[in-house]
């Protein structure tokens, strides 16, 4: 017997509701236990490059709001200088001078984010949500922006996806505040009331292996840009001191095929 579109419906809620209440629960648990226990020797070791690197405290912790409007405590690797909140704005942009040596490879890497494994494990977020915000921010949410309160918020997320390029972003920007919170903000919280909408475990698994591929991906331009670099030390600059034409040194052909690999542009209209 054929089901009616009522009773597909019916049981798609009746699944998502499994996953919602159980499901998402219990895998965020094993997920998040199993990275811990696999991740602890690289914690171990970017502690103590933290340690080396400058003064101050291994972990910092941020307010944050999460389910059903409750803040929480976020733990996170220090990139930055000890005092940073004092120091300058609360948004963060690439070239920030509060940021420390080993805090740009934490950050580009997104290995600062490994001690959010503990928040998972306290049940105060998800492996996969929308990131959670600062309250200063949060109270400018309108009403219909505040379902996005109905799930935790996650380590990684839709928007945290798209917009993994959310500080080159903001750098090109002369008023990052205002820009972030009329245009930015409202394009993110877009993206994760979306899924929130469609919450589900292929959809959370989805979004596991997009975040994985994409800081591959930003690795790998990143290790493009640095062997670029070392190309032009090394051939751009000729015996007499004059330095040659790239295309002689065929950099005219890796900068091409670093184009093409280099993620589009987001569409944000200031």
């Amino acid at each position: 017997m054929e089901s009616t579109p009522s009773s597909r419906q019916k049981m798609a809620g009746s699944a998502r509701g499994f996953y919602f209440h159980f499901g998402k629960r219990i895998l965020d648990v094993l997920l998040a236990a199993t990275a811990f226990l696999v991740g602890a020797p690289v914690l171990l070791v970017c502690a103590i490059a933290i340690s080396l690197d400058s003064r101050g405290s291994i972990f910092y912790s941020q307010w944050r709001v999460g389910r059903n409007a409750v803040p929480f405590r976020i733990i996170k690797l220090r990139t930055m200088v000890k005092g940073a909140d004092e120091q300058g704005p609360r948004l963060t942009a690439s070239g920030d001078p509060r940021i420390t040596r080993v805090g740009r490879i934490l950050r580009c890497a997104k290995l600062d984010e490994l001690p959010q494994l503990l928040n998972v494990l306290r049940g105060e977020m998800s492996v996969v949500g929308p990131r959670p915000e600062l309250p200063e921010y949060v109270s400018k949410y309108t009403l219909s922006e505040r379902m996005i309160f109905d799930v935790k918020p996650g380590i990684t997320g839709p928007a945290s996806v798209t917009y993994i390029n959310e500080e080159s972003v903001l750098a090109e920007r002369s008023n990052r505040e205002e820009f972030y919170v009329n245009h930015l903000m409202r394009e993110k919280l877009g993206v994760d009331l979306a899924y929130c909408r469609t919450l589900s475990f292929s959809s959370d698994l989805r979004i596991i292996i997009q975040t994985a591929t994409s800081l591959f991906n930003a690795f790998r331009r990143k290790q493009s840009r640095v062997s670029q670099g070392r190309l032009r030390e090394t051939h751009g600059i000729e015996a007499s001191g004059h330095v040659t034409n790239n295309s002689e040194c065929g950099l005219s052909f890796i900068e091409e095929a670093s184009e093409k690999g280099r993620r589009p542009e987001l569409g944000i209209k200031a």
